[in-house]
């Protein structure tokens, strides 16, 4: 009984500096300063599964949705495996912070950058026209851009090759449209109810960008490493 009295004291004191560090973090998470919105890091955030290819044509307008607009092309890239994105320079640069040069020599597998959108349709109508009569299950298509004056060409081509490429299209798009808000509220016309959640995570030009290099990373072949014989005898 002797011993345990200092023993407990010495316990005490070991415990202090754990218990002072914990304050410590705690007072930093507390009056820390707010982040610049591109400076903010999301470690836990709700993830709703999201099909880009489950209508044709999907037009997004609203606060939110560039966002969305995110959502959907990295879906297609994290959560397909047999899928191409297809987006033109200016909106890659638009929606993911891409640099003019960025990813030119890029030979990533499942992501196309054409230098326009006129470029990325004429691409898609090339590929979907090849692909007539042949057998397999091809790869799905997906377009993300700003339609800008091409909504006819854009409107032919889903409707004439329906299942083989979907569209997610910001701008001014003619048909009906999907609204986003800025809080991640989704507003469907009839059409399109249950194409994608009430509700979407938003997503930085910062994050998306990070996740898009790390969606190349992944799908590039890994090169074999060879042990190095020694040059001793």
């Amino acid at each position: 009984m002797l011993l345990l009295g200092p023993l407990l004291a010495a316990m005490v004191v070991a415990g202090y500096p754990f218990r002072r560090r914990i304050y410590a973090f705690a007072c930093a998470a507390l009056f820390a300063p707010p982040l610049a919105e591109d400076e903010r890091t999301v470690y836990f955030s709700y993830r709703p599964t999201i099909d880009p290819f489950t209508v044709s044509a999907l037009g997004l307008r609203g606060g939110g949705a560039s966002d969305t607009a995110r959502v959907l092309a990295l879906a297609a890239l994290e959560e397909h495996d047999n899928a191409l994105l297809v987006i033109p320079r200016s909106d890659a640069i638009s929606l993911f912070g891409l640099s003019e040069d960025e990813l030119l020599d890029e030979s990533a597998t499942d992501l196309f950058i054409p230098g326009n959108l006129d470029a990325a349709l004429a691409y898609l109508e090339t590929e979907l026209a090849i692909r007539q009569g042949t057998e397999g299950s091809p790869r799905r298509l997906l377009l993300v851009a700003d339609c800008e004056d091409e909504a006819e060409r854009i409107r032919r081509l889903v409707t004439q090759y329906p299942g083989g490429v979907s569209a997610v299209l910001l701008g001014e798009w003619p048909a009906e449209q999907a609204t986003v808000n800025e809080d991640g509220s989704v507003v469907l016309p009839p059409d399109f109810t249950g194409c994608l959640p009430r509700r979407l995570p938003a997503m930085s030009r910062r994050e998306a960008r990070d996740r898009l290099h790390a969606a190349i990373d992944a799908q590039r072949p890994t090169k074999p490493t060879y042990a190095r014989r020694s040059s001793r005898r």
